[in-house]
């Protein structure tokens, strides 16, 4: 039930674009107890539907600049042969460690757009 109540969590915040994988990740690592490498695996096939459904969604509103797309689309597939390339090669304690920076990371650069916004 877990699993289930958790991917409508993180369908949810994907559809909103905020990165629901990053709950899925959480929940299937450190409550479900999967190895994070798996989780990660995980994450990227629950990625494909949710997008799927969510470019058809905001394609039908209009809010997809054409002329990035593919910019986007070529740097994302290059993105993601290195750093799958890398993530499968990294120990499964260093891997946790890189993922718990980056989500500190954007935890921080998000703060100092409220802060900015704040006192704009």
């Amino acid at each position: 039930m877990i699993i289930f109540l958790t991917g409508i969590l993180a369908g949810s915040i994907s559809s909103l674009g905020l990165g629901g994988g990053t709950i899925l990740i959480l929940v299937l690592s450190n409550i479900i107890g999967l190895e994070q490498h798996i989780a990660q695996a995980t994450n990227l096939i629950f990625y494909i539907p949710t997008a799927i459904f969510a470019i058809i969604v905001n394609w039908k509103q209009h809010l997809i600049k054409k002329q990035v797309i593919i910019g986007v689309l070529i740097g994302g597939v290059i993105g993601a042969i290195i750093g799958s390339k890398i993530a499968v090669n990294i120990d499964v304690h260093t891997l946790k460690k890189f993922f718990g920076f980056f989500l500190a990371f954007i935890a921080v650069i998000e703060l100092f757009h409220i802060l900015k916004n704040r006192n704009a």
